[in-house]
């Protein structure tokens, strides 16, 4: 009689860890108008709260929709400068020069609602 042991099944774990990742990774896109003062000033803010509050936990796109119509037609983008939070879920559309940074921080989840 041997005593075997089971192989034990790492799926469940490794599917919880990977899930603890992507609710942890935020994956953000931020599209301009070109190098407008208020592009510039969105771009600048945005960089700033990831540094501040999401270090090494994301990856921000920025797209330009002069140099890029396509991409913000498929987002059906109407204004500009607008952030697109698509992970983690929710999705969630911020517009404007992203200056107002507690409404920001709200918008991606990062302070808790009152």
């Amino acid at each position: 009689m041997t005593d075997e042991k089971q192989p034990r099944n790492w799926a469940p774990e490794f599917e919880k860890a990977l899930q603890a990742e992507a609710q942890d990774h935020y994956t953000l896109r931020l599209y301009v108008t070109g190098m407008t003062a208020r592009s510039q000033r969105a771009i600048e803010s945005i960089g700033e709260i990831c540094e501040q509050h999401l270090k090494g936990r994301y990856d921000l796109e920025i797209i330009d929709i002069y140099q890029n119509p396509t991409l913000a037609e498929g987002e059906q983008i109407i204004a500009a400068p607008t952030l697109i939070k698509k992970l983690p879920m929710p999705l969630r559309r911020l517009v404007g020069d992203l200056t107002n940074r507690e409404r920001i921080l709200l918008g991606l989840d990062l302070r808790p609602r009152k």
